[in-house]
């Protein structure tokens, strides 16, 4: 059984005891968050619509972390012009536990 959620603009398959890392979320280690925007369910057969309107995934959060640093730099030739600029993109490493329908 896995569902596909929609959150922090991505979506993601996912099944139950699946770690994965989303968008940040303010929630602490060891709390419980709850995905509603479910946008489909298969066991035997794919739901979508109206058939998945009241479902939701419940999950734990797990850690709050930094990603890898991705260097951004910028170029112009000919001029003597660069930038170079660092960004480390914030996440929630979840595990989710259930899939209610």
């Amino acid at each position: 059984m896995y569902a596909i959620i929609a959150t922090g603009g991505k979506q993601y398959k996912v099944s139950e005891g699946d770690i994965i890392k989303v968008e940040k979320l303010d929630a602490e280690a060891g709390s419980t968050v709850t995905f509603d925007q479910v946008l489909a369910v298969s066991d035997d057969t794919l739901k979508v619509g109206s058939d998945v309107a009241n479902a939701a995934v419940s999950a734990t959060v797990m850690e709050q972390g930094r990603s890898r640093k991705v260097i951004v730099y910028k170029y112009k030739r000919k001029t003597g012009y660069h930038k170079k600029n660092g960004h480390r993109q914030c996440y929630t490493q979840v595990k989710i536990d259930k899939i209610n329908l």
